[in-house]
């Protein structure tokens, strides 16, 4: 049996021409220059940073796109560079077929905003330090007093938790933190004051909570109110 015959020799020829083809068309392909580039955010949050910003540091503040090569684009790099704003808590950066830079960028979620010596800031849903932003102001509880690494974690528990409850979103407008641990909250419609108490039986406390006020509301008996006591876990104490 002849080693090289006809059919041997066109599969070759056919396979040599393939990654011809292949190498001439990657080469080409990288060679050519980008078209635009766009930003696209995701989430329900309003931009916290402004998509000029993200835009240019996409492109690596060169003039526009058109004039960045294939070739030279490090996605990889452009996704670090994204991810390390303030702002930003993930992207994702990728060229299409028609030669556009993408990036998909989801925003950190501040659930409240810090009120201290050092001045203001916001916490995000992992329980991190974000800045204020100068293009859109969060609506969330005011937070006043200290927040260091001991109590962290704890109250950026009870943070969520307000801030994943639709009627303690809506209501619970400032929470400031006394020098023994214990909390005091502020509702958005009422003038009392709840007496959280140390930051314990959290679920438990907020459910009482929101039972006493479905059931006071409708007797208007909330405006009668200057305190509304949730330390005890097992009632909620009122007084006028």
């Amino acid at each position: 049996m002849k080693l090289f015959n006809w059919t041997n020799i066109r599969l070759l020829l056919m396979f040599v021409l393939v990654i011809f083809l292949f190498s001439f068309t990657s080469n080409r392909n990288a060679g050519r220059k980008l078209t635009k580039s766009i930003v696209i955010f995701v989430g329900d949050n309003a931009p916290f940073v402004k998509q000029e910003t993200v835009n240019k540091l996409l492109i690596e503040n060169k003039k526009d796109a058109s004039s960045i090569q294939k070739v030279n684009l490090d996605l990889n790099k452009l996704e670090t560079t994204l991810n390390a704003q303030e702002m930003i808590e993930e992207s994702d950066v990728f060229v299409s077929i028609d030669g556009v830079l993408k990036a998909v960028v989801k925003q950190k979620t501040p659930i409240a905003r810090v009120f201290d010596k050092n001045g203001s800031f916001y916490i995000d849903y992992e329980g991190n330090r974000m800045p204020l932003s100068t293009n859109f102001t969060a609506r969330v509880p005011l937070v006043s007093g200290g927040i260091n690494k001991k109590n962290n974690e704890d109250l950026s528990d009870l943070f969520r938790l307000i801030y994943d409850d639709a009627f303690l979103k809506k209501n619970i407008i400032g929470i400031q933190i006394m020098p023994n641990g214990s909390l005091k909250m502020l509702n958005r419609n009422f003038d009392y004051q709840i007496d959280f108490g140390r930051v314990i039986n959290v679920e438990r406390k907020f459910k009482n909570y929101k039972a006493f006020f479905q059931k006071a509301v409708l007797d208007s008996s909330l405006y009668k109110y200057k305190k509304i006591d949730l330390r005890f876990t097992e009632q909620v104490v009122c007084t006028k």
